[in-house]
């Protein structure tokens, strides 16, 4: 046998692969059914030992109030503790996608974003329903170009002669303009 075929085969048979993976789906769903009746025991002692039962049985109006503000004072500290929990972890996670942004970018590779959907006119959905293709040659905008001012050749110097001088000077000055 060669060395590929000896990798094909495996130690194990497909039954007995099929037999042992079945009792590993089942193991792990007893330690799962195991585990949520943890949890639920776990919650419902803290819900006891947190919020004990009331006895309102035999108390007069004012303990009833007296109770029932207690209780609202404990809700209110309750609901400002989660409000900042929230808020801090509304500020942790706007952090976290700050920075993982920041090692996206010193990475060099930038998360693309998502694209959206863009309306089509009229006129682009006609043209490729029809496929018709457009000479965009013809949409240019045509550009007159400018002719390039061709100065004469003629002797040199002639041209020292005539621009010596404060004549011209202003010559050159009043060709600026």
């Amino acid at each position: 046998m060669s060395e590929g075929q000896k990798k094909a085969r495996s130690k194990y048979s497909a039954t007995r692969r099929l037999l042992l993976k079945s009792k590993l789906l089942k193991k792990a769903e007893s330690l799962l059914v195991k585990e949520k009746e943890e949890k639920e025991l776990e919650r419902e002692n803290i819900l006891r030992e947190r919020a004990p039962p009331l006895n309102l049985s035999g108390l007069s109006a004012q303990e009833v109030k007296e109770i029932c503000r207690d209780l609202h004072q404990k809700i209110d500290i309750v609901d400002e503790a989660r409000y900042d929990l929230n808020i801090k972890v509304a500020r942790n996670d706007s952090e976290i996608l700050s920075l993982t942004q920041k090692i996206y970018e010193l990475k060099g590779k930038m998360k693309r974003p998502n694209l959206r959907r863009v309306k089509k006119s009229a006129d682009t959905m006609l043209g490729s329903v029809t496929d018709t293709r457009v000479d965009f040659k013809a949409k240019l905008k045509t550009v007159k170009k400018e002719e390039e001012k061709k100065e004469e050749v003629t002797d040199w110097r002639k041209n020292v002669e005539a621009m010596s001088g404060m004549e011209g000077r202003k010559k050159l000055f009043d060709a600026g303009q």
